[in-house]
């Protein structure tokens, strides 16, 4: 069992910049595809960037291309969530995920994930 832990989030304005950490102990951290994955209140989880095992090969939901930036460090089993021009609709829970099937080509539905984190709230409000 992958146990991951999200941290960095909080209330923001809007236009600000926010980047989201996903850590973990797991010794085999570099055998799993990762993503990183949001739950608004009263919506479905929904896909918001995945990254292959090397970080060779990313995917971004079209929401949140050209602001957000997905990376991972593998020596230090962590990955990141770099989020600029936030706006309120990026507000939710964000989750990191991993996936030991989604190792070479990047996923793009919550399904393809097995292990999940807790969340950390981002809020972004005027």
């Amino acid at each position: 069992q992958v146990q991951l832990v999200e941290s960095g989030g909080g209330s923001v304005r809007p236009g600000d910049s926010l980047r989201l950490s996903c850590g973990t102990s797991e010794r085999t951290f570099s055998n799993y595809g990762l993503g990183w994955f949001r739950q608004a209140a009263g919506k479905e989880r929904e896909s918001v960037a995945t990254i292959t095992w090397d970080g060779g090969r990313t995917w971004y939901a079209d929401s949140v291309k050209g602001r957000f930036t997905i990376a991972r460090d593998n020596p230090s089993k962590t990955m990141y969530l770099r989020m600029e021009s936030l706006k309120p609709e990026d507000t939710a829970v964000y989750y990191c995920a991993a996936s030991d099937t989604r190792l070479l080509v990047p996923g793009t539905s919550p399904n393809e994930y097995h292990y999940w984190g807790r969340g950390t709230q981002v809020t972004v409000s005027s």
